[in-house]
């Protein structure tokens, strides 16, 4: 081979590594899916009198609860290590409900994974010498019945020895867990639910107002999706779970900073009325606003479980801290952006319900912005720009319909979004960014749109990296980046002067200087003033999922480097000073800060490849 061929040879062996290692950063550290390791297709029937298992109470939410607890009893006369409680929803899990599409592998071809599990000894340590335990589950409606099932020969091998009575909740099809979003203006806001009534079983509205005050009704739209909108296993196959209807509802013409409640209802065929419970939410304040607002930033939270089960407390260990930290200051956060790699579902539609649950505290009174990640889009042959298969054949249907952002096109998942004194622009990585591509011209128009004056905080973020990190797979590559991220990028951040740019995927903190093209090029470590430079990138993917080592190299653009969960905070009350707050989940204080001071015509100065063109006529 000569010379100039070889060299081309090892240059594409270099791109192929670095696009392998940037698709596999995260997914290196977060571990199996839990629901993952169920080979449920392979459960062998042993139904037996030795055996049995109860749930109770039979009834639930008899009070309008979208949760509670059920304590599950059960017995088996050959105890072992390896048994375990399946929880399923619909209680009716046996082959009659399933598609051509699942293998059948052996009677009594059981096709559909539960909803949750745990061990039988995981609260008892006797059970393997008695024969006898309990559990406690917390459920959430997710408008089915439920039932649970003793299995024997552990998740690899699963021996179906009893099932349970069923148990439900009054009203199965109750709206729940509202999510509020930005809408497509600043006085809009939207409101997505999840409830059991198609509309031609039940009218969906939002009743709203001024707190105190006589309320409107604004109509929501209905969307659902099926399984043959799955682009493959295991949302196709022992993933699937009905979604049920996903309705969103737009109020328009809100008064800046003002508490507005609302509650969603459904409108039956008799004429009598299914409401949910009665929530509020402050309003946005208008673009350029002075006034106090507070932001928040994350990515990579995914679900945790506070009954202990799918032993999510080794999948993502930091979700729980982080979603409580955030409840707990939840009168101090305006909005909440969380930038990718939402439930680390995976394929397992169940999963996307219970974490709009566990969000409910946060989504319901303050606007909820998601990013899409790997994790929610990506599967061969379906558009996405890597190749991938971490959505578990979700490839974007379920982060495209259970949550609202204002994108154009929303399987395009890239929007602009103001929030008074501040004007974000958010990518999405798992599409083409590149130069020449529809995003690089969206991005381009959204950094250029704004108006510095009004809006001095000019903020990019996108789910993988496509600026700089210290993450050990990057390393290992060589670029500290995602292979290709910020060569097309770099030069629209420097010339709209972009504040900051925030990144998840990859599981952990670090802040960089302000910088360009791989330098520092404004000193100071805690406090920076006059004019825009450089643009600070921050990686902040610790929300929740395992942590992501970092590399032994000196990056010497590098200012703080944290490998532990948390999430960011951004202050501003007027238009020349913004107080950023790296805070853990552990105990939601303080690890990492800086302040930015400057005025207007620091932002206007002429910089190193951010001059407006000039001319010597007067």
């Amino acid at each position: 081979m000569n010379s100039p061929t070889r060299y081309v040879a090892m240059l594409f062996l270099l791109m192929l590594l670095g696009s392998l290692l940037g698709s596999n950063v995260a997914s290196a550290h977060i571990g199996i899916q839990p629901l993952s390791k169920i080979a449920i297709q392979k459960t062998t029937l042993a139904l037996t009198d030795s055996a049995a298992i109860k749930a109770s109470p039979i009834a639930l939410g008899l009070k309008g609860e979208d949760s509670e607890w059920v304590t599950v009893r059960f017995k088996n006369s050959a105890p072992s290590r390896d048994d375990w409680i399946g929880v399923f929803s619909p209680a009716n899990f046996n082959g009659s409900i399933c598609s051509s599409e699942n293998p059948k592998e052996a009677t009594p071809y059981l096709c559909t994974s539960p909803i949750k599990y745990q061990f039988a000894n995981f609260s008892s340590s006797s059970y393997i010498k008695t024969g006898e335990a309990s559990i406690k589950f917390q459920l959430i409606n997710q408008r089915a019945d439920f039932s649970f099932a003793l299995f024997s020969g552990g998740l690899s091998n699963p021996s179906l020895l009893a099932v349970s009575n069923h148990i439900t909740f009054a009203n199965p099809k109750a709206p729940v867990y509202p999510r509020l979003a930005q809408g497509k203006s600043w006085n809009e806001m939207t409101v997505t639910w999840t409830s059991g009534y198609n509309i031609d079983e039940a009218i969906p509205f939002v009743e709203w107002g001024l707190k105190g005050q006589n309320q409107r009704r604004s109509p929501a739209g209905t969307l659902t999706f099926q399984q043959n909108s799955m682009c493959g296993s295991p949302a196709r196959t022992v993933g699937w779970r009905d979604p049920g209807f996903i309705h969103t509802s737009f109020l328009k013409d809100l008064w800046p900073n003002t508490l507005y409640s609302y509650k969603m209802g459904h409108l039956l065929p008799n004429g009598s009325y299914v409401w949910s419970k009665v929530y509020s939410f402050r309003s946005s304040p208008y673009p350029g606003q002075n006034s106090l607002q507070r932001v928040i930033i994350f990515g990579d939270m995914g679900k945790g479980e506070r009954d202990g089960s799918n032993e999510y407390n080794n999948y993502q260990p930091g979700s729980l801290n982080t979603t409580d930290q955030l409840i707990k200051d939840l009168n101090n956060i305006d909005i909440v952006f969380h930038i990718g790699d939402i439930t680390y579902a995976n394929g397992y539609i169940s999963q996307w319900d219970q974490f709009t649950s566990q969000i409910e505290p946060i989504g319901s009174r303050v606007p909820y912005m998601i990013a899409s990640g790997n994790h929610e889009r990506d599967w061969p042959g379906t558009g996405s720009f890597y190749n991938g298969m971490d959505s578990g054949g979700e490839c974007g249907v379920l982060a495209q319909n259970m949550f609202f952002v204002p994108a154009e096109n929303r399987e395009k998942f890239w929007y602009s979004t103001d929030f008074g004194m501040f004007h974000f622009c958010i990518a999405d990585s798992e599409h083409d960014w590149r130069e020449g591509s529809e995003q690089y011209r969206f991005i381009e128009k959204c950094l250029a749109s704004v108006d510095r004056q009004k809006q001095p905080w000019l903020i990019f973020a996108a789910h993988r990296v496509l600026g700089y990190s210290s993450d050990k797979y990057y390393g290992i590559e060589g670029s500290f980046e995602e292979p290709m991220g910020r060569e097309s990028l770099q030069k629209l951040w420097q010339k709209y002067k972009v504040d900051i740019a925030f990144y998840g995927h990859v599981h952990n903190y670090e802040r960089t200087c302000p910088v360009y093209q791989n330098q520092c090029v404004k000193s100071g470590r805690s406090h920076y003033s006059g004019v825009v430079n450089g643009t600070i990138h921050v990686v902040v993917g610790g929300g929740g999922a395992h942590l992501s080592e970092f590399t032994t190299v000196n990056t010497s653009w590098s200012l703080y480097k944290d490998y532990d969960w948390g999430f960011i905070k951004l202050t501003s009350s007027n238009h020349s000073s913004l107080l950023f707050e790296y805070k853990k989940s552990r105990d939601g204080k303080v690890y990492d800060s800086f302040t930015i001071s400057r005025d207007y015509t620091d932002v206007l100065a002429c910089v190193h490849d951010g001059c407006e063109a000039t001319t010597l006529a007067y």
